[in-house]
C-alpha cells in the first residue's frame, strides 16, 4: 500500500504542478515588463549641471532628488506605463522609458525647462512661472472652441499692474515664452527662426488693465500640445541643466523583430535540453523535464513579483539559467549511476548519490551566484537585467533541481517501481557489479581511461601558451573592435523590409549630412545597417537622424549615443568587476577547498577570459558592455566546472588516506578527471545548445553576446579538464615532495552524511 500510494502521490503532483502552470502562465506572462529593446522605446542618462548663470549652485544630493521628482511628473504627463527612472552616482539620473511611440516630444518634454516669461515688446520680463499658482494649468477651450491653456496668478494685483503697463505702450503686445534660460534677443528675430527652434508660444494684445487671476493662453495649439504644456507646467521648472551623456532608442519594429526571433530561439534551446535528458537519462530525465518547466514557471513568477524589466540579456540569461539548472541534475543522476554500477540497490544509490552531489552543486552555484551579484553591482542598466535574472534562476534552481527532482524522484525509488531496472537510469546491466564484488566507485572503469591527462599537461601547457601568445600578438596587432560603449561616440543601426548595401546606406547617410566610411550590413537578410561614428551626437541631430531614415526605410532605426566620460568609466568599471569577482572566486575557493586550488582555478579563469579576448580581437566582432556580461558569466561558469572536479579530487584522496608519491597523486587526478568529464561534456552541451540555438536563431543585437558565450564555454570546459587540474597538481606535488607523503584523514562524518571529511 505505501508503494501505491507514493506512485499515486507522484501523479497527484504532476496533475497538481501541470493544472497550476496551464491556469495561471498566461496572466503571469502578460504581466511580463519588457524593455525597451523588446519594445521599443528610449533610455537617457543625464548629468545634472547648473544652471547657466548660476554656475556657483551646488549639486547635492538633495537637488538631484528634486530634480527626479519633477521628471516623474514630467513622466505622468506622457502616460507611459511603468517608467524607470533612478539617480546613480550622486548627480546623475537614468531614465527609461519603454514603449513610447513618439519619442522626440517625450525627449524634448523631459529636458526642456518649460518655464513661462511674460516679457514687453523689448524682452523686459515681466512676470515668470513663479507667479503662477502650482498645478493650476489646464488643457482647455476657447471661446472660438480652440484648444487653449488655462493658467492662475498667485496675485491678480501684480498681474493688473502689470497688464495696465503694456496696455499703455507703443506695442501693446505681452509676449509668451517658454523656456527662455538661453535668452533671444526679441520675439520678432524667434518669430524668423525655423519652426523647430522656436520657443515662442503667443503675443495676445493687451489694451486695457487685467485684475483677474485667470489667464488663457491661445495660439496654434492642437489638443495633445495643450496638455503636455499643461502638464510640464504643473511640473514646474527643472532646478537644473540636465546634460545628456547616454542615451540609446530603440525602434518599435526591432523591439518586436528582437522579441519574436529570441523567443524562438530559446524554445528551440530549451527543447533540445529537455529532449536530450529525456534520451540520455530516462526515468530521472523525465523528473528532470518536469521540475525544469516548473523552474522556468517560477523564475517568471519571481520576476514579475519583484517587478522586475525583462531585456534582451535577461532572455539570455533565463535561458542560460536552464542550462545551469540541469547541471545540478546532471551532477546527482551521474552520482546515483556510479553508486547503481557498484551494485547497490536503487534505494541506497538515490540517497548516496544525492548526498555526494550536493556539496559540488552548492560550492559550484556560490561562485557563480558571486560573478553575478558583482555583475549586478558593476552593470548598466540592461547589464543589470541580465544579473537580476541569472540570479534569480539560481536561486530557483536550489529549489527545483535541488529540493524538487529529490522529491519526485524519491517518490518513485521509495515506491519501488524502479528496483532492479537500472536500464531506466540509462545504464546497461553489463556495466553493473554484483554486490558481492565489492566494487568502489573509485575503481569503476569510464569511457575516458585511455587519456592521461596529468603526465600529457606539459602538452596542454605548450598549447596554451601558444595560443596566449598568438592572442598578446594579435591583440597588439588589431586591437579590440570597441563599441562606443568603451569608445565613445554613435551608433545608428537600420532595419528596412529589404536587403540593403554599404553604397545604398552610405548615399542615404551623406544626404542627411552625416556620412560615416565604418558601415556594416548584417541581420539574415541584410536588411540591417550598422554605422558608427566617433562623436556623440546631440539631441536635435538624433531626432532628425531617426524623422530622415525612418521615412527612407520604412522603420525607426536604433540610435544610441555614449559620451567619452561614459565610455571610460564604463571600462573602469568592467576592469574592477572583474577584479572583484576574481578576488571573491579565489577567496571562497581557498576557503572551502585550499589555497593551492583556489590559485589554480584563477589561472584557469585568466586564461579564458584572455582567450575570448583574443578571439574577439581576430574575429573583429564589436566588444561592448554585453561582452563583460559574457566574460563574467564564463568566470561563473567555468569555476563551476573546475570545482566539481576538485571536490572529486578531495573526496578521492580522502578514500586513499595516505598519498605515497606524485605517480600516486597524479592517478588521483587522473581518475578523478575521468569521473567527473562525463558530466562535464554533458553539462557544457545542454547550455551550447542555447548558446548556439541564440547565434543561429536570436537577435542580431545579442549575436556577439551569445558568440562570447560560446567561445567562452568551449575555452572554459578546456581549462577545467587540462589546465586548472594539472597546475594543481604541479603545485601539491611540491607540498608532497616536501612532506614525503601526505596523510588524509579518511573516516569522519559529518551531519550524517557517508562522505567523509579532513
Amino acid at each position: 500500500m505505501k508503494k501505491r500510494s507514493r506512485i499515486i502521490a507522484f501523479l497527484l503532483l504532476l496533475v497538481m504542478l501541470g493544472s497550476l502552470v496551464s491556469t495561471t502562465s498566461k496572466p503571469i506572462i502578460k504581466d511580463v515588463r519588457l524593455g525597451l529593446d523588446l519594445q521599443g522605446g528610449f533610455e537617457v542618462l543625464y548629468e545634472v549641471l547648473p544652471l547657466k548663470g548660476k554656475e556657483e549652485k551646488v549639486i547635492n544630493e538633495e537637488v538631484v532628488s528634486d530634480t527626479a521628482g519633477a521628471l516623474v511628473k514630467r513622466v505622468d504627463v506622457l502616460g507611459v506605463n511603468e517608467p524607470v527612472i533612478t539617480v546613480e552616482s550622486n548627480n546623475r539620473i537614468r531614465v527609461q522609458l519603454a514603449g513610447v511611440e513618439d519619442q522626440e516630444s517625450a525627449r524634448e518634454l523631459l529636458s526642456t525647462q518649460a518655464n513661462l516669461t511674460f516679457r514687453d515688446a523689448d524682452d523686459n520680463l515681466m512676470l515668470d512661472g513663479d507667479d503662477l499658482k502650482e498645478g493650476k494649468a489646464k488643457a482647455n477651450f476657447g471661446q472660438n472652441g480652440n484648444p487653449v491653456v488655462t493658467l492662475e496668478m498667485k496675485d491678480p494685483d501684480k498681474f493688473g499692474k502689470v497688464t495696465s503697463e503694456i496696455s499703455k505702450m507703443p506695442e501693446n503686445v505681452m509676449v509668451i515664452w517658454m523656456d527662455f534660460e538661453e535668452g533671444v534677443d526679441s520675439y520678432r528675430e524667434e518669430r524668423m527662426k525655423p519652426e523647430s527652434e522656436q520657443k515662442f508660444i503667443s503675443a495676445p494684445s493687451v489694451r486695457q488693465t487685467i485684475n483677474s487671476s485667470n489667464v488663457e493662453i491661445s495660439g496654434s495649439f492642437s489638443v495633445d500640445e495643450t496638455k503636455d504644456l499643461a502638464g510640464i507646467l504643473n511640473a514646474g521648472a527643472l532646478p537644473v541643466h540636465l546634460e545628456e551623456i547616454y542615451s540609446t532608442s530603440v525602434g518599435a519594429q526591432f523591439g518586436a523583430q528582437a522579441l519574436d526571433k529570441t523567443i524562438i530561439a530559446g524554445i528551440v534551446g530549451i527543447s533540445l535540453i529537455l529532449i536530450f535528458m529525456l534520451i540520455y537519462y530516462r526515468v530521472p530525465g523525465f523528473v528532470a523535464v518536469i521540475t525544469l518547466s516548473v523552474y522556468i514557471y517560477l523564475i517568471l513568477l519571481v520576476f514579475t513579483r519583484i517587478n522586475g524589466v525583462l531585456t534582451l540579456p535577461g532572455i539570455a540569461a533565463l535561458m542560460l539559467g536552464v542550462g545551469m539548472a540541469v547541471d545540478a541534475n546532471i551532477l546527482t543522476y551521474e552520482r546515483i549511476k556510479e553508486e547503481l554500477r557498484i551494485g547497490k540497490s536503487v534505494k541506497t544509490s538515490f540517497t548516496v548519490g544525492a548526498k555526494s552531489a550536493f556539496t559540488a552543486i552548492l560550492d559550484a552555484n556560490i561562485t557563480t551566484l558571486l560573478a553575478a551579484v558583482v555583475l549586478f553591482i558593476f552593470g548598466t542598466s540592461s547589464v543589470k537585467g541580465f544579473a537580476t535574472m541569472l540570479i534569480i534562476s539560481i536561486l530557483v534552481s536550489f529549489l527545483t533541481a535541488v529540493w524538487g527532482s529529490r522529491l519526485l524522484l524519491g517518490l518513485l525509488v521509495h515506491s519501488g517501481f524502479l528496483d532492479g531496472k537500472t536500464n531506466l537510469f540509462g545504464i546497461s546491466k553489463k556495466r553493473v557489479h554484483a554486490p558481492e564484488e565489492n566494487v568502489d566507485t573509485f575503481d569503476l572503469t569510464t569511457k575516458f581511461d585511455r587519456f592521461d591527462f596529468v603526465h600529457s599537461r606539459k602538452k596542454f601547457y605548450a598549447l596554451s601558451i601558444v595560443l596566449i601568445v598568438s592572442g598578446i600578438i594579435v591583440l597588439g596587432i588589431f586591437k579590440l573592435n570597441l563599441g562606443i560603449d568603451f569608445s565613445g561616440g554613435t551608433r545608428v543601426e537600420i532595419l528596412s523590409d529589404k536587403s540593403l548595401t554599404t553604397e545604398e546606406v552610405s548615399a542615404a547617410l551623406e544626404e542627411l549630412g552625416q556620412p560615416s566610411s565604418d558601415i556594416v550590413i548584417s541581420g539574415d537578410t541584410n536588411n540591417i545597417g550598422v554605422v558608427r561614428y566617433k562623436d556623440e551626437f546631440k539631441q536635435e541631430t538624433v531626432n532628425n537622424i531617426k524623422k530622415e531614415l525612418s521615412a527612407k526605410f520604412g522603420a525607426d532605426p536604433n540610435v544610441s549615443t555614449v559620451s567619452n566620460t561614459v565610455g571610460k568609466e564604463l571600462v573602469k568599471n568592467a576592469f574592477k568587476a572583474l577584479l572583484i569577482a576574481g578576488l571573491g572566486i579565489i577567496i571562497y575557493v581557498a576557503f572551502r577547498f585550499e589555497w593551492r586550488m583556489g590559485v589554480s582555478s584563477i589561472i584557469g579563469l585568466v586564461h579564458d577570459a584572455f582567450f575570448m579576448v583574443a578571439v574577439f580581437s581576430i574575429t573583429r566582432l564589436e566588444v561592448d558592455i554585453t561582452f563583460i556580461a559574457a566574460v563574467l558569466t564564463i568566470v561563473g561558469y567555468s569555476i563551476n566546472d573546475t570545482i566539481v572536479t576538485f571536490d572529486r579530487i578531495r573526496e578521492n584522496m580522502r578514500k586513499v588516506g595516505k598519498i605515497d608519491d606524485a605517480n600516486h597523486l597524479a592517478e588521483i587526478v587522473n581518475k578523478s578527471l575521468r569521473q567527473t568529464l562525463g558530466r562535464s561534456v554533458n553539462t557544457v552541451l545542454t547550455v551550447i545548445f542555447v548558446v548556439v540555438a541564440l547565434i543561429a536563431l536570436g537577435a542580431e543585437a545579442i549575436r556577439p553576446f551569445s558568440v562570447a558565450l560560446l567561445i567562452g564555454l568551449l575555452a572554459g570546459t578546456y581549462s577545467s579538464i587540462f589546465i586548472s587540474a594539472q597546475i594543481w597538481f604541479d603545485l601539491k606535488k611540491r607540498e608532497l615532495t616536501k612532506a614525503g607523503g601526505l596523510k588524509i584523514e579518511k573516516e569522519k562524518k559529518q551531519w550524517g552524511s557517508d562522505e567523509p571529511v579532513v
